[in-house]
């Protein structure tokens, strides 16, 4: 990486891997502020979780569709728990398996498992459009999901070809637990003490409104955003940004939508003025 991140101090919002996200952005010089969205727990009740992985493991599926990384983590959890994780790695081997992108793909070679097929896009609607190009008829499929989403459609789009889903949510947000990281955030950007926020998901951009409507901050919010640089990791999230009347400052290049590509984005970018902190010593 030709620039680095000596002394400018980045904001991020990510929470299933955010200690990656910092321990990145940290290689590259950065003061990391981080503010989860949200807090993730594993599902209350493990009994469903743990009926579903007996079933994979006594019958694997045809297909196994991973949404999220952490979702696989939190069922092998529960696998290991049970004393069954070796029988469900080798259930989840024997399914084609396909991924929301790279982050399930990741949680799967930590296992020694590859995924057979990676959405181009990756949100739900990109999972039920590549999942429409494939033959499911007849097909038993292995959904994990993910909470605050409607996945109706996403399995409405499956059955509709003819096959059967068994889903499964392995754990679940709190996100009331965050507000006041956020909330401090919101501040943060207004006094003009972050140099850059770095958003990974569309789901930060709508986090970050709707806790700014609810705390009566949507006016420090847009004037906080509109003094800091909005680094964007995709086009996902800079679609989010724009409906929401926002903008994108800061974007990977060729095409590479990833944590790296981005954190070198923002290294050719700032280093272009001194971080705010040296501008503005307290």
């Amino acid at each position: 990486m030709a620039e680095r991140l000596n002394g400018y101090r980045i904001l991020i919002l990510e929470t299933r891997e955010e200690a990656q996200f910092s321990r990145l952005l940290q290689d590259q010089g950065a003061s990391v502020l981080q503010c989860p969205m949200f807090a993730i727990h594993d599902a209350p009740d493990p009994a469903p979780i743990e009926t579903w992985i007996r079933q994979c493991i006594a019958r694997p599926f045809d297909d196994l569709v991973l949404m999220t990384g952490e979702g696989l983590r939190r069922l092998m959890k529960v696998a290991r728990r049970m004393q069954a994780d070796e029988d469900f790695i080798a259930a989840i081997g024997k399914a084609r398996t396909f991924a929301r992108g790279p982050k399930p793909v990741r949680a799967l070679r930590e296992i020694g498992l590859e995924a057979q097929v990676v959405t181009e896009t990756p949100t739900s609607e990109g999972m039920a459009d590549m999942l429409s190009r494939h033959a499911l008829k007849d097909h038993r499929i292995g959904l994990q999901l993910y909470p605050d989403k409607d996945h109706h459609k996403l399995i409405a789009a499956i059955t509709s070809r003819g096959a059967t889903v068994e889903p499964v949510l392995p754990y679940i947000y709190d996100a009331e637990a965050a507000d006041a990281n956020i909330v401090s955030a919101i501040e943060e950007m207004v006094h003009e003490r972050v140099d850059a926020i770095a958003l990974t998901s569309s789901g930060q951009v709508r986090r970050l409104i709707d806790v700014a409507k609810a705390h009566g901050l949507d006016e420090q919010l847009r004037a906080g955003l509109a003094k800091t640089p909005i680094a964007s990791v995709g086009p996902v999230v800079s679609d989010e940004l724009k409906e929401n009347g926002l903008r994108t400052d800061i974007f990977p290049a060729n095409d590479a939508f990833f944590m790296k590509p981005l954190i070198s984005a923002m290294a050719l970018a700032l280093n272009k003025s001194p971080p705010r902190m040296a501008r503005h010593p307290t």
